[in-house]
């Protein structure tokens, strides 16, 4: 139905504006009009038209190509009709130049214009359609914030329906960047506990000092500049979930003390002597081997075992390669949005491009990835060159980075120390580049002894 659509007419002549608004009427559109440039503007600013019929002529304003760009800026995707009554070839090349769809030469054919018109309209009525269809299959394929149609992760996300309901302890296994605290605050949104606080802490960014005094929080004068009662994690997260991020590596201590509160639900502040209760589901989140650093006394194995009540254990992407296309398609939806970058979609070359990608930095780097295509794409569509950046190293990189006979940690530790030297020494940018986040990488420049070659002494 056509009446489903408004169309916008600026135009100074009163008697052009009346005839083009009757003829539009009369093919049953809904009709708005503009007497100037400012006012189409200050309209379309109020609602977005699905087609403005803009004279290209306004004198004294401003004229239909400026009014064009103001009304594009306020909708990317809108459908502008030039008008003119000067039909120059280098007119109409202006005007398809600054994005209008068409032009129309003055005086109108009222048919002319019929045409037109529904040629218009046809294509924005496809483009609606094809909107339609893409948040239906994002809504298929997508859950809680968590976009896949591999089978492994479609049956952890019915474990995770199943299971949000209750207490109990869940302990979320994965490689860096595969997505665990999706899961953990799927399984909290799913919960009875949506409506309570769901608070984070990452584990391998803290000392065990403060670490012990962020989980527990710490009385008055419980140390050098404890001027006031500070609660902690547990007690924030009351009545909701805490997630406990990369807590794989904590101290023998505290996970003396994480084991006494998993069982009894209670603690004591630092420096404190009155216990407080809490009502907290804990989920636990690592990549680190827990059986493996049980067998090498790193780890508790009771603590394993109050900790591993519900196991999840999300796959690397490059075991879900299917889902390349759609976190793809996801993330550029997403990310042109929030950079203020209009980007349409991606190629099929671009895609085998990441689809052929090992990813070991799994989703997350997928992500940065997709974000700095956006960034530096001069298209519409991202394309294989986008990605160029993806296609490895140069030879002499590549050979100052063979394994030979080097071990696993060798070669991860002097990938960390080439890519420190590569961001000169931006941890930040280093953990967007390794698809891992800074804590992590904080511990890994711990665990391997990495100087920052760039921080000073």
């Amino acid at each position: 139905m056509k009446n489903q659509w408004q169309i916008l007419i600026v135009d100074d002549e009163a008697a052009m504006r009346e005839s083009l608004a009757a003829w539009l009427q009369e093919d049953g559109y809904l009709v708005d009009t503009a007497a100037s440039g400012r006012e189409g503007i200050a309209k379309a600013a109020e609602k977005d038209y699905v087609v403005y019929c803009v004279d290209l002529k306004m004198p004294p304003g401003i004229d239909g190509i400026e009014t064009m760009t103001e009304i594009r800026k306020l909708h990317p995707d809108a459908a502008v009709l030039i008008i003119t009554a000067y039909a120059t070839v280098d007119t109409a090349i202006t005007a398809m130049k600054e994005g209008a769809v068409d032009y129309l030469v003055k005086p109108c054919n009222p048919r002319e214009i019929s045409v037109v018109m529904e040629r218009l309209i046809r294509v924005k009525t496809i483009e609606r359609e094809n909107q339609v269809l893409r948040h239906k299959l994002t809504g298929q394929y997508a859950f809680q914030n968590i976009v896949s149609r591999n089978a492994r992760m479609l049956s952890l996300l019915e474990l995770v329906r199943n299971v949000a309901g209750y207490r109990s302890t869940v302990l979320i296994r994965g490689e860096s960047g595969t997505g665990k605290e999706l899961f953990a605050r799927a399984l909290h949104q799913c919960g009875d506990r949506a409506g309570g606080p769901f608070v984070a802490v990452s584990c391998a960014a803290l000392t065990e000092t403060l670490l012990e005094s962020e989980l527990f929080g710490y009385e008055k004068g419980a140390f050098t500049g404890a001027q006031e009662r500070h609660k902690g994690k547990f007690e924030l997260a009351d009545g909701g979930t805490l997630l406990l991020d990369e807590m794989g590596d904590i101290s023998s201590k505290l996970q003396a003390d994480l084991l006494r509160v998993l069982q009894e639900r209670r603690f004591f502040r630092v420096g404190g002597s009155a216990e407080v209760g809490i009502d907290v589901r804990v989920i636990a989140a690592t990549h680190v081997d827990l059986e493996a650093a049980i067998r090498e006394g790193r780890f508790r194995q009771d603590l394993f075992y109050r900790l591993n009540v519900i196991e999840i254990h999300v796959p690397p992407l490059r075991e879900r390669l299917e889902d390349v296309p759609l976190l793809a398609r996801h993330f550029i939806e997403q990310l042109s949005l929030e950079l203020g970058k209009e980007v349409a979609g991606i190629s099929d070359a671009a895609l085998r491009v990441l689809i052929a990608h090992d990813w070991p930095g799994n989703v997350r780097q997928l992500e940065n990835a997709i974000e700095r295509a956006i960034v530096n794409s001069r298209e519409g569509v991202l394309s294989e060159a986008d990605f160029a950046f993806l296609t490895g190293p140069s030879s002499a990189e590549a050979d100052a980075l063979s394994p030979g006979s080097m071990t696993l940690e060798e070669i991860e530790r002097r990938t960390i120390a080439a890519t420190l030297r590569k961001t000169q020494g931006n941890v930040k940018e280093a953990a967007s580049v390794l698809g891992i986040d800074r804590s992590t990488l904080y511990e890994k420049l711990k665990r391997y002894d990495i100087a920052n070659p760039h921080r000073p002494s």
